[in-house]
Parts: structure tokens; C-alpha cells; sequence
């Protein structure tokens, strides 16, 4: 199973890696102030992944126990700073939708303290100082994050439909982000599965799941931000009282 997954991740990186580099380039020509968390999150991911190219690669050709843990330890510091990110960009898109309601700022402390509130809650929920390994119940926690953070990109489409004026970029942004965080929360679900059960096939399906969201993701980013023009577009009038 390590090595069914290992190949799937290596071929993530030989696509992602280049959509990654895409997706930034056609922020940085036009479209980056107007998303500046989506950029941020880019460049991190593009690091992140880098990192995780050199620790994987090393820690599964020479098997050296102390680099599998400092990979293992890397890779659970990323996925924390690559959430944190996640749930500021989705707010940050909520933000931009909701830019001419007269509750603004109300909503946006709201979302503020009610991620903080989820993720506390639920990190308390699925924490165990027991665990042999973080994976034991980071692996829930984050699938519950990907949970979270899909109610809230379908809170925004719902916003987004609720519209006079449609703004049909943030809308293939947002529904890009939907299937990652579908796919993610639906991959790490059948990782989970497959441990009791040990099937290669069921755990090797989830990274697959999990892979493939994250690749659309990028590749419909890349194709809306690349096309967008120098000018920017008029701001959305939601119909929220």
C-alpha cells in the first residue's frame, strides 16, 4: 500500500507541481490584488509541496526511521498552515461576495469566530495524546476541516445565487474549491476505511480521490485566472438584507 500511494503522489507532483506554477504566473499578471489570500495560498502550497517532494523522496528510499518521522512531522505542520489558509481564503471569497451588504463586517466576524469555533471544537473532539502517531487523529481532524470548509464554500454558492449580478469568476473559483474539499473529505473518509480492513485497493481509491480533487482544483483555478482581464470587474449586489 506505501508504495501503491507513493507512485500516486509522485504523479500528483509531476502534474500539480507545473498547474501550481500556472495558476501563480497568471495571478501575477492580472488578478492578484483582487485575490490576495488566493495568491498567498499558492505560493505556500507551491513551497509546501516542494518540501514534501524532498522529505517523501528521502524518507522512502533510505527507510531512515528519525527522516520518517521528521517527514511525517513536516508534512502535519503543512497540512495545518495549508488549512488555516484554506478557511481565510474561502472567508476571504465570502468577503468579496458580500461586499455591498450593510452587515459586512457582522458576517465577517461571524465566519471569523465560527471557524475558530469549529476547528477548536472538533480538533478537542478527535485529539488523542495517546496516539502512537499524529496521523491516528489528524487524519479525522482534517477530513472534519475539509467537512467544514465544503459547508461554507456551498454557504457562498448560495450567496452567490441569491445574487442580482452574478459574478461567474468567483463562482467557478468557489465551485473549484467545492470539489477539492469534497474529494479531500470523500479520500481521507476511505484512507480511514481501509485501515481496519487493511485493503490496499480501498486505501490506494482514497488517495486517488483526494489527488484528483486538488488537480481539478488547480487546473480550473489556472483556466479562470488566466483569462481574466486587467480591468476589474464590477462587484456583485448580493440581495442579503
Amino acid at each position: 500500500m506505501a508504495i501503491a500511494r507513493f507512485v500516486i503522489q509522485v504523479l500528483g507532483w509531476v502534474v500539480g507541481i507545473p498547474l501550481e506554477v500556472l495558476a501563480i504566473a497568471a495571478l501575477l499578471r492580472n488578478g492578484y490584488r483582487r485575490y490576495p489570500v488566493i495568491f498567498v495560498y499558492l505560493l505556500v502550497l507551491f513551497v509546501t509541496t516542494l518540501l514534501s517532494v524532498w522529505f517523501s523522496i528521502q524518507s522512502f528510499y533510505t527507510q531512515n526511521k528519525a527522516l520518517v518521522r521528521l517527514s511525517a512531522k513536516v508534512y502535519w505542520i503543512d497540512e495545518w498552515i495549508l488549512q488555516g489558509l484554506i478557511f481565510a481564503t474561502v472567508i476571504g471569497l465570502i468577503d468579496l461576495a458580500i461586499a455591498k451588504s450593510p452587515w459586512r463586517r457582522i458576517l465577517r466576524l461571524a465566519l471569523a469566530v465560527g471557524v475558530l469555533l469549529f476547528a477548536g471544537i472538533t480538533f478537542w473532539i478527535q485529539y488523542l495524546p495517546q496516539a502512537v502517531t499524529f496521523g491516528v487523529w489528524m487524519t479525522p481532524w482534517i477530513s472534519d476541516l475539509s467537512v467544514g470548509a465544503t459547508v461554507m464554500d456551498l454557504a457562498l454558492w448560495m450567496i452567490l445565487i441569491a445574487s442580482r449580478k452574478s459574478d461567474r469568476r468567483l463562482m467557478l473559483i468557489c465551485g473549484a474549491l467545492g470539489m477539492q474539499f469534497t474529494a479531500e473529505a470523500i479520500g481521507e473518509r476511505i484512507v480511514q476505511m481501509s485501515g481496519p480492513r487493511r485493503s490496499v485497493a480501498l486505501g490506494t481509491a482514497g488517495s486517488v480521490v483526494a489527488v484528483a480533487g486538488n488537480l481539478i482544483c488547480l487546473y480550473v483555478w489556472w483556466q479562470t485566472f488566466r483569462r481574466m482581464r486587467d480591468s476589474r470587474p464590477a462587484a456583485i449586489s448580493p440581495s442579503i438584507p
